[in-house]
């Protein structure tokens, strides 16, 4: 009998049809729907912790050297996100996405240790022992960038290995072309193309990050991610001058399965909390 993960499930599945040998195999099939469409149910809000030198930083366009916010103690930082609610976290090790390898990789140890909440990272994962890691440590999702350019299969291997939930990839765009090595070098490919590509290597997720308006805090640009979400079946959370409630509820009303903040959020411009109750009126 095939793996309730090769199996393709409906939800108008009448269990008259099931016979009592296959209605285990039914139920575990059920579970992986839910698991891999969970973002389809929901909306989630990101609060982004973005590591540098030890600290918590805000970049401009992802641009060393910028930094809007450098504070100490990056668990402090999340740990009051979590005080006003937050749910889910995005933890980025820029260090990490510029050197290729995973420079803050103690802090995170630190914090998921500390934080009971639904932790996605990224950040100077190349390797397929940094997901085996990073997954071990109690994450909950990793998030692909350079080395799933430079290797689409890798996407695959990682889904059939983990769970297609816990593998994200990230396409990071810079005047309407995808980047790689930390944002410094642009492929000349467009995120619809790659998207279809992931989606079909078997990515459960994607994250959009739009760069040219990355930190800026003048609002979001929403056409691209409107655009990637129709191009993908797979959910697409959303980053890149996320500044307001309205930008928030744009991108969910556009069909992101979710938004990542992070400068807005560190200057006050953006609430955690009263964007969460926002949400929570819609």
């Amino acid at each position: 009998m095939a793996s309730a993960e090769k199996r393709t499930f409906s939800p108008k599945t009448s269990l008259v049809d099931l016979s009592r040998n296959n209605l285990r195999c039914f139920i575990e099939t059920v579970k992986v729907y839910l698991a891999q469409n969970r973002f389809l149910m929901t909306f989630a809000f990101f609060p982004a912790v973005d590591l540098r030198g030890g600290k918590c930083v805000q970049l401009v366009g992802g641009v060393p050297g910028t930094e809007v916010v450098a504070l100490d103690n990056p668990l402090a930082q999340a740990e009051r996100w979590v005080n006003e609610g937050a749910d889910h976290l995005h933890i980025i090790d820029l260090d990490g996405a510029l050197l290729g390898r995973r420079v803050n990789a103690p802090i995170l140890s630190q914090m998921v240790e500390k934080l009971d909440l639904f932790l996605q990272v990224g950040g100077g994962i190349r390797t397929e022992d940094d997901v085996h890691a990073v997954l071990d440590l109690g994450v909950d999702r990793v998030i692909l960038g350079t080395a799933a350019l430079k290797d689409p299969d890798m996407v695959s291997r990682l889904a059939d290995l983990h769970g297609s939930e816990r593998i994200m990839v990230a396409l990071d765009v810079k005047r309407g072309n995808v980047t790689t090595e930390g944002w410094q070098k642009t492929l000349g490919k467009k995120a619809v193309t790659l998207g279809r590509l992931f989606e079909e290597k078997g990515a459960g997720s994607i994250l959009f990050t739009n760069i040219d308006v990355e930190g800026r805090q003048l609002g979001i640009d929403l056409e691209p991610t409107r655009t990637l979400v129709e191009a993908v079946k797979i959910p697409v959370v959303a980053a890149g001058g996320v500044t307001s409630i309205e930008d928030v509820l744009a991108l969910r009303d556009a069909g992101a399965a979710g938004a990542v903040a992070g400068t807005a959020i560190y200057t006050g411009k953006l609430s955690v909390h009263r964007t969460l109750e926002a949400l929570g009126r819609e």
